[in-house]
């Protein structure tokens, strides 16, 4: 296992990182849609309002976490029948109504914990860490820690540990004041993944094998076809990624990529607009979009109304001006609404983010960081487009973390035809 997991702790993870501001689940829909666009990883924790004064242990604060709300959580709730109806109500309705209440997905650890530690959490579903912040930490990792939270350790009052560095290297200072213990910051996966990748000369030889030889893909994705409603992706919404793809069928029978409807793709949509789609489209008229010049029997107008106008779902402004539905209208820009047409023909935010199965592990990781997207899916090396999994963030953290001899060695360029090669177990 690379040191870089050993010797480095999730403080090192939390220089910069800004002051947590819990949203609570009392907040409206509209506010919750603005907060996502600021956010990471395409959502936010949601959190009950504190029912008391003074200081919470970890227990309280952990049973006060609800889950973590996404875009494609609020598009999915507008698509709903009742919410078609009336928009203002729809962006009113409480947050407790609509986040998927799981509060599995966030784990308070103290700043000293050791970042294979933090690994090993991920790998397993947590989606966030919550840090204490403002401490002087005192702990021995190589890198950053001597620079947490801004200051030079060396200048701050550490007489009291400099000749106990063993039983309490790995613990905040006890200096701490009362009100600095209530400040906390949130790290996400994607945090992780932009620190390793800074860290890919001390994971080497890893980070330049193939995404098949490390295991990292996951042939478990949900999918639904083209010619399928839209509507059908929410049925059941996937926790991680939240993801689906959207296949189409070729003449030799194989399936391949044409779009997704994920919360990395409607992270900064028109919500309503979008909604509007999920309803009334078929999945592959929903991702590569319906330009407004496009007549067709089978759609029909898009008014957005007074109350929805007034609303900033999308970039800072409305148009209470009826509209038909555009791929503009919910970020996508695709050149031809037809099924038929080419993948080339696919363009902007309409194409899914896919990689072969021979990409390199480092190469998958900088493309999923480029795009601020939560997954990558995987492709046929000799085949265009043809689906054979996804890489998430869990998928990236249990193959770094993985002992050198479960790795299967990079056969060079050559695959097998599968292009998955499974972990080998002698």
């Amino acid at each position: 296992m690379a040191s870089v997991f050993l010797y480095h702790v999730v403080a090192d993870l939390t220089v910069g990182k800004p002051e947590l501001v819990e949203f609570c689940e009392t907040e409206t829909v509209e506010a919750a849609i603005k907060a996502i666009g600021d956010s990471t990883e395409c959502g936010i924790p949601v959190w009950k309002r504190k029912t008391h004064a003074g200081i919470e242990n970890t227990e309280m604060r952990q049973q006060r976490f609800v889950g973590i709300l996404n875009s494609l959580d609020i598009v999915a709730f507008f698509a709903k029948s009742e919410c078609l109806e009336d928009h203002d109500k729809a962006l009113k309705t409480p947050v407790s109504e609509v986040v998927a209440h799981n509060n599995s997905l966030l784990r308070q650890v103290d700043p000293g914990t050791r970042l294979i530690d933090a690994l090993e959490m991920m790998k397993h579903g947590v989606k966030r860490l919550l840090v204490r912040k403002s401490v002087v930490w005192q702990g021995m990792s190589k890198r950053f820690s001597i620079l947490y939270n801004g200051k030079w350790l060396k200048n701050m009052d550490t007489s009291s540990s400099s000749n106990n560095l063993g039983a309490s290297s790995n613990r905040p200072s006890s200096s701490t004041t009362t009100s600095a213990r209530d400040k906390f910051c949130c790290l996400s996966r994607e945090d992780v993944i932009r620190f390793l990748i800074g860290c890919l000369g001390a994971l080497a030889p890893l980070p330049l094998s193939s995404i098949s030889s490390v295991g990292a893909i996951n042939p478990n994705y949900n999918s639904i076809e083209a010619t399928s409603a839209a509507i059908e992706a929410t049925q059941k919404l996937p926790e991680d990624p939240s993801a689906i793809a959207v296949l189409e069928q070729s003449q030799d029978g194989q399936y391949k990529i044409i779009g997704e409807i994920s919360a990395s793709k409607l992270w900064k949509c028109d919500h309503l607009a979008a909604a509007w789609a999920l309803a009334n489209l078929s999945g592959g008229q929903f991702v590569m979009g319906v330009e407004d010049n496009v007549s067709s029997r089978s759609l029909k107008d898009f008014s957005v109304n007074q109350a929805a106008g007034n609303h900033n779902l999308a970039n800072g402004g409305g148009s209470t001006k009826p509209k038909k539905f555009s791929s503009r209208s919910i970020g996508f820009n695709a050149a031809n609404p037809s099924l038929a047409v080419s993948r080339s023909m696919y363009r902007g935010r309409s194409a899914p983010l896919t990689c072969k199965v021979t990409s390199s592990l480092a190469a998958v990781m900088a493309q999923m960081l480029s795009h601020r997207a939560t997954h990558v899916w995987v492709t046929e090396d000799e085949s265009d487009d043809v689906l054979v999994g996804v890489v998430g963030y869990a998928d990236i953290m249990v193959a770094v973390t993985k002992q050198p001899s479960s790795v299967v060695p990079p056969p060079g360029r050559s695959t097998e035809n599968s292009g998955i090669v499974n972990d080998v177990h002698n």
